[in-house]
């Protein structure tokens, strides 16, 4: 005998972001319907019936947050039975990388506010949220040490020392300065640019650089990976 199942299906989306200002950021939308009603949580909803699980991620971070993307990855599927009080609710999650610069952020629909937040500052999150931002922080952190996902965070134009200050954040580490410039320079990667960063830090005017997607395409062909 077959038992109906009422399962229903949402999309959640961790969307990472970076300025050298903030650092490390995370999108979240702040809830204007119940549960959960002015809670900060992921922002995702629903599928309808006639999109894909990536359709509808991208569907609601537009509504929601005002925010588009291209770098989308699907990070695991959340199904405990008691993760959603309006009954059995699976949740297909993503993760994904923005530059924080290029979107002003307008919710709408579900959601009352949205901003980036810190990623050692969330608030209390809604539903199982932490548990799934804390999934996809390890795995972009396992990610970008062997592939240059991380270009995704920054500006189309930027120097060495903000390409090294990103990769610092994002794994939590300091990283050796002469190996990891000998190492980025040997993969091919980068183009300069007939451009430098009119008000560095401190010492020379950096050069800036470019990524050259191109060209990394062409390694992964050969068989020549990005490792860090």
């Amino acid at each position: 005998m077959l038992i109906a199942q009422h399962i229903r299906v949402t999309v959640d989306a961790v969307v990472f972001g970076y300025t050298p200002k903030q650092g490390m950021s995370v999108l979240l939308i702040k809830r204007k319907i119940p549960p959960h009603i002015f809670k900060w949580a992921l922002p995702g909803g629903f599928v309808h019936n006639d999109e894909s699980f990536e359709d509808g991620i991208k569907r609601e971070l537009q509504e929601e947050a005002g925010v588009s993307i291209n770098y989308l990855e699907q990070l695991y599927s959340f199904g405990d039975v008691q993760r959603d009080p309006r009954g059995r609710v699976v949740s297909i999650a993503y993760w994904g990388l923005v530059n924080p610069s290029n979107f002003k952020l307008a919710a709408n629909t579900d959601a009352e506010d949205a901003m980036w937040c810190r990623i050692d500052e969330l608030p209390f999150l809604a539903f199982d949220h932490d548990k799934i931002i804390q999934m996809a922080l390890v795995r972009l952190r396992n990610k970008i040490r062997y592939e240059p996902v991380g270009f995704e965070l920054l500006d189309k134009k930027f120097s060495i020392a903000e390409l090294e200050r990103l990769y610092e954040t994002l794994l939590g580490r300091p990283v050796d300065r002469r190996n990891f410039q000998k190492k980025i320079h040997s993969f091919n990667i980068l183009i300069p640019q007939n451009e430098k960063l009119k008000h560095p830090q401190q010492g020379r005017p950096a050069q800036l650089f470019s990524f050259d997607e191109k060209r990394y395409d062409e390694l992964k062909k050969e068989g020549i990976y990005f490792e860090l």
